[in-house]
């Protein structure tokens, strides 16, 4: 069968764990919603599922129309989305948004269609898309650093520099995987190092001046100071009340569960459908749903890594690798905080959690990989139609004699 006719290409492994993943969902989603509905009073269980299945049906429709792009287009679209990104985060970060006097410039409202969109997330996907771009170029001046300043190392610190105050987590995030990238990409040792020191003074710096100039530079120093004081604290119970009620609902879920719905612990976390959703999921599922889980991000890792090895080009490798382990850090990232090995940092259980624009950058980023896989595909089908082209000839000669 020709590949061009096939409606779904890529990796099909990766298309089933993706598929498993987002229908598991809607059963913690549900489940957890009620504490939105009766405890905060926002809208009803049914209303949050359907606003769920909404989210993935458009979701894996991104999915579905960037796997059908050349990824190869993805190199122009991150050099020109990369200044609108910035003046969106720019935009965000002006904003002038508190909660509790702590910065919350994460979101800009969409005109019209009234939704909340959170520009750090879109910004992590252009960015990587950029660095992958700029190291994968036969271009040996981005190796050296007086080269590298202007058009790689300084679009990375500002994006950065402009999520941090909001977001440290997924600025953290963020530069630890921009390090990977241009490590895999064979960039200097020495030089990495150099940035590393040199993002450690900014965020010094950065956290000097805040807490000099509180009113000038809106941050959420105390918030992080805080979540750490409790993480490392465990014995005061009253800093960490999310962590204990995550801490009752795993628990309480034993081996196998008490079964889809009857959570308890959902009506006291406050986060029970986003941050702390994987909770839930050991409290009705047991040990072993949470195991489950937990192989299929491993799965899903092990899929990305075949990918990456198979693709023929270093921007594949690079895009695939750089949007990859993000999603799968973030996963294991959001578990560890259930689990309290980590601090509570605010990241989502992709393709899980309840959410809008979290979950459609997190299905943009499938996208993309699936794009990689897909060409890899046309390729191979494509040779093998090279192949029966140069034997039929011959076989025709030899029938002839």
């Amino acid at each position: 069968m020709n590949n061009k006719n096939n409606i779904i290409q890529g990796d099909r492994v990766l298309w089933v764990v993706l598929g498993l993943l987002s229908i598991f969902s809607f059963l913690p989603v549900f489940s957890a919603s009620s504490n939105l509905s009766y405890v905060v009073g926002h809208g009803t269980p049914w209303g949050h599922l359907l606003k769920h299945f909404i989210v993935l049906l458009f979701g894996f429709g991104l999915i579905y129309i960037l796997h059908k792009i050349p990824y190869n287009y993805f190199r122009g679209i991150s050099i020109l989305a990369l200044p609108l990104i910035i003046l969106l985060l720019i935009y965000t970060a002006s904003q002038g948004n508190l909660i509790s006097g702590a910065n919350a410039n994460r979101w800009i409202r969409i005109p019209i269609v009234g939704l909340s969109f959170q520009t750090s997330t879109l910004a992590s996907i252009v960015l990587l898309a950029y660095v992958a771009h700029l190291i994968s170029k036969d271009n040996f001046k981005i190796y050296r650093l007086d080269s590298s300043l202007l058009p790689l190392w300084f679009p990375i610190f500002l994006v950065i520099l402009l999520i941090l105050p909001a977001n440290l987590s997924t600025a953290a995030l963020l530069f630890f995987m921009v390090l990977i990238l241009v490590f895999i990409g064979g960039y200097p040792i020495k030089y990495l190092l150099g940035m590393l020191g040199t993002g450690f003074f900014m965020v010094m710096l950065f956290i000097l001046v805040a807490k000099a100039y509180p009113e000038w530079v809106p941050n959420r120093i105390d918030t992080w100071v805080n979540r750490i004081e409790n993480f490392n604290n465990s014995d005061d119970s009253s800093g960490n009340y999310q962590i204990e009620r995550a801490k009752i609902a795993i628990a309480t879920g034993g081996l196998f569960g008490v079964g889809a719905g009857k959570s308890v612990m959902k009506n006291f976390l406050p986060q029970s459908s986003s941050d702390f959703i994987y909770a839930i999921i050991v409290e009705e599922f047991g040990l072993v749903g949470g195991t489950a889980l937990i192989l299929l991000y491993l799965l899903v890792l092990f899929r990305i890594i075949v990918i990456a090895h198979k693709s023929d080009t270093v921007y594949g490798k690079l895009l695939v690798l750089g949007l990859g382990l993000t999603i799968v850090i973030q996963s294991f990232v959001n578990i560890a905080v259930a689990l309290q090995v980590f601090p509570v940092t605010g990241q989502t259980l992709p393709l899980i959690s309840s959410g809008g624009t979290a979950a459609w950058m997190t299905c943009i980023a499938f996208g993309m990989i699936l794009s990689v896989s897909a060409g890899q595909k046309m390729k191979s089908h494509a040779s093998q139609n090279s192949e029966v082209k140069v034997e039929n000839p011959l076989t025709i000669l030899s029938e002839t004699i």
